[in-house]
Parts: structure tokens; C-alpha cells; sequence
């Protein structure tokens, strides 16, 4: 895995849905490229409805390749989720890998419990994720784990003036690798609250850590974190507007300890719609770095100013010009027509110029998500949490609830101009769920199976 763009050969996708069985298929083609072979790769998803909001699924996934030492990968899981009484949800799943001369514990088992009402959500879970459990299409949040973590979350309207609904949540995440050695830590209490004018805050009073590295972590371009068991703990702040007015912004801070030093990010957002169908926002993020390491004070500024105008309901066009001190070309500019020529399709013209896929960690390549659960009745629904640029740890990696979402980029350092055209359609049951994700080269919503 390079992160390197992938020229492709071409591609199909067919979703639909037989009586209650929902199905997608996907085959992807892809020719070689510099470092990377060529590739063929193919999906399948079937579900069938239950009662309720339940649900029992399956999925196959085949990757093959031109690199004579991993030449097939395949993956294939079940999963099922049963709704009890409308507030108790069990979720469940095994899953399994095959690549050449892969030996055992290529398995990820779990199974959790959740609660949802209006006034309190839970959730126990349990994972156990084997050492070489490998699905190469997709990702995942980190092997060789024995996970155990707990969330409870409690609600409350109370009689104050400007304030909707209050939440208090507590998590916490022990999760040892499969020998019992620690791995993985994590003890968080957060306080959010929604304001009758669309206001919210998003904090984290304390969240705690504890993270054992086995191999150095690459933190932007030749720094790396050493091997070693750290502890340390980091607070975060974030306020946003009310969305129906105007003008609309939005902050966030988060700081404390980092792997013996300090890191401290904020994030600030600007929006202005003057008319219906033109909107322009501006939107600055700084990480600060001081670490006790060579060269570990440092930062990265990443910018951006973009305008969206939509000539109808089904046509707009999106502009972005972007800032990013990581790379070496720090300017680049997006420009997208996207058409929504009916529910769920979408056919789009991107032209991309300047730095394409550059990355400040080349070799960090996992991509981590933070799940969020669903809830039932009139409860408090804040704005996704800000993105770390930076890998974190992979307890906050590895956390399963809540809202935030923590990636790192992989990115390439090419340089160039680039044509893009593509279609793209929902897949049943897919498209809203935890792994949806924006693509990196078009922003469109696309499915991660």
C-alpha cells in the first residue's frame, strides 16, 4: 500500500433490492501504475429486513493483483442486528481473511448491547480481533486487540433559559492484545449541550490515555514517535453558531500531552450565504507540536476558502482553493460540477490542480472511525466532532462510539493537473452507515465495504 492514485480501467456497481433482500455488487479494474500492480476488485453485499429495524447480512470481498507475493486477498463476514422492545439493539459479526501462506488468527469476532431512550443510551461490547486478520479492501482500527469497552451517555432538558438538552457521557476501553500484554487504554467523561437557537458545545473535560507502541510512530516527515508505553491525557473545546442565520461559524481547541510533549489544535470555520443559491466559507486549522524529540517543535497550517452556487435543485457547481504548509506545493484548487440527476445518483466533472495526495505521514496508512449510535425519540444531534490530522493513538483510533472521526492522510507528493469523471450510487443500507465516508477526490459520499 503506497497511497499512491491508482489509474482505473474501469468499473461497475448495481445496487437493488428483491422483496425484503437488499443486494449491491461491485467490480473495480485497475492497471498498473509505477510501484503499484494492477488489481481487480469485487464485492458483494446481500441483506435481508427483519422485524423491526433488524437485520442479518453477508459480504464477500476479492481482491486479486499483479504482485506475485500477495497475489489474492479475500474476505468474507456475517452480521446481524436484532432490535428488542424498539429501545434494545444486539449487534453481532464474524469476520475472516485469506491471503497466500497466511497463517491463523485471521479472524475478528465481536458482539455488543446498546440501550437507547430518550434520557439515557448504553452500550457493552466486546471484540476480539486476531493478530493477522488482514481484509486489504477496507480498513480497520487495529489487530491483534481482545477489546473490551463500555459507553453510557445520560440526557436531560433542564428549566434553563437558551438550553435544549444536556448530555453527560462517560466511556471506557481496555483492550490488550490477544496475549494479554497492554496495548490499549482509555478513559473519557464529555459534556455537550444544545441551545434553543441551534448553538451547541462539544467538550471533552478530561480524556485519558494509555498506549503501548511496538513500532515507531511516523509523525510528519522524519519524525517518529519511539517505542515505549506512554500515558497522558488531552481536553478538548468546541462551539458552533446556530445554523439559520446568514453568517454561521464554528471553533475547536484541543489540547494537553502527546507522547511526552504537547499538541495543541484549533480549528476555526466561517460560513456567509448572502442568497439562496450562493455560499462561501473560509476555514483555517493549526497544530502546534512540541515534542522532546529532534526537530519535534513544530506546526502545520492548513487553509482553505471555497464557494458552492447551485443553478437548481439537482445542479451545483463547488470551488476550493486550499493551503497546506505539509506539502511541498502548498497551493491547490478543486473545482466540481455535480449533477443529481435522481435520488441516490449523481454524475459529477472534477479538475483537480496542484498537489495531489500529499501526505504528512506517508507510511501511516490506517484510517480510523469513531462509530455513532442511533438513538430513538427527541434526543440532542450535534455536528460531527472536528478530524485530527495527526494520528492520535490507537485507543482513540480504536473507539467505537461517540461522534468523532480521527484520520490520517495518505497522501503522495505528485504534482499535476487532473481530469475526473465519474457516477456514483448509494448502495441499500450502506450509504448512512458507520463506515460512509466523503471521497478524496471528488467530496462525493461513497461506501466503504
Amino acid at each position: 500500500m503506497t497511497g499512491n492514485q491508482v489509474p482505473v480501467n474501469g468499473g461497475a456497481k448495481l445496487t437493488g433490492a428483491i422483496g425484503r433482500l437488499q443486494f449491491g455488487l461491485m467490480d473495480v479494474d485497475t492497471r498498473s501504475s509505477g510501484p503499484n500492480p494492477y488489481g481487480n476488485f469485487a464485492v458483494v453485499r446481500l441483506k435481508e429486513s427483519l422485524w423491526g429495524g433488524s437485520y442479518v447480512g453477508v459480504m464477500a470481498i476479492d481482491k486479486r493483483s499483479g504482485n506475485v507475493f500477495d497475489s489474492f486477498n479475500q474476505t468474507g463476514g456475517i452480521d446481524v442486528r436484532l432490535v428488542f422492545f424498539t429501545d434494545w439493539l444486539v449487534d453481532a459479526h464474524v469476520a475472516g481473511t485469506q491471503s497466500p501462506g497466511e497463517p491463523g488468527g485471521s479472524s475478528d469476532v465481536g458482539a455488543s448491547l446498546s440501550y437507547h431512550s430518550n434520557w439515557i443510551e448504553g452500550k457493552f461490547e466486546r471484540r476480539k480481533i486476531g493478530p493477522n486478520f488482514n481484509p486489504e479492501v477496507g480498513f480497520i482500527e487495529l489487530t491483534d486487540a481482545n477489546q473490551t469497552n463500555g459507553d453510557l451517555t445520560f440526557k436531560v432538558r433542564p428549566a434553563i433559559t437558551g438550553v435544549r438538552e444536556m448530555q453527560f457521557e462517560g466511556f471506557i476501553l481496555h483492550a490488550p492484545d490477544t496475549q494479554g500484554a497492554v496495548q490499549t487504554q482509555e478513559w473519557q467523561g464529555t459534556y455537550r449541550a444544545e441551545f434553543n437557537n441551534g448553538a451547541y458545545t462539544d467538550d471533552d473535560i478530561a480524556d485519558v490515555f494509555t498506549q503501548r507502541i511496538t513500532t515507531p510512530l511516523h509523525i510528519y516527515k522524519n519524525i517518529f514517535i519511539p517505542n515505549g508505553l506512554y500515558h497522558f491525557a488531552r481536553h478538548q473545546l468546541t462551539y458552533g453558531s446556530g445554523k439559520e442565520r446568514r453568517f454561521t461559524y464554528n471553533f475547536f481547541e484541543r489540547f494537553g500531552a502527546y507522547y511526552g510533549g504537547t499538541l495543541n489544535e484549533f480549528r476555526v470555520r466561517a460560513n456567509y450565504r448572502p442568497t439562496a443559491k450562493f455560499s462561501i466559507s473560509a476555514s483555517e486549522t493549526w497544530d502546534r507540536f512540541r515534542l522532546p524529540l529532534p526537530n519535534g517543535n513544530f506546526s502545520v497550517v492548513l487553509a482553505s476558502v471555497q464557494g458552492n452556487y447551485s443553478f437548481t435543485r439537482f445542479l451545483t457547481f463547488t470551488s476550493l482553493i486550499q493551503l497546506d504548509t505539509s506539502n511541498a506545493q502548498a497551493m491547490s484548487a478543486n473545482i466540481r460540477l455535480r449533477y443529481n440527476y435522481r435520488s441516490d445518483s449523481d454524475f459529477y466533472i472534477i479538475y483537480n490542480v496542484g498537489t495531489q495526495f500529499a501526505s504528512i505521514a506517508p507510511r501511516t496508512h490506517r484510517k480510523f472511525v469513531r462509530r455513532a449510535s442511533p438513538s430513538n425519540g427527541p434526543t440532542l444531534s450535534l455536528p460531527k466532532r472536528e478530524r485530527s490530522v495527526f494520528p492520535l493513538t490507537a485507543a482513540a483510533a480504536a473507539r467505537i462510539r461517540g461522534t468523532n472521526k480521527f484520520r490520517n492522510r495518505t497522501r503522495d507528493q505528485g504534482v499535476g493537473t487532473e481530469m475526473h469523471v465519474g457516477i456514483g450510487a448509494s448502495i441499500p443500507g450502506y450509504a448512512q452507515g458507520p463506515k460512509a465516508k466523503l471521497c478524496r477526490i471528488c467530496g462525493s459520499r461513497t461506501d466503504v465495504l
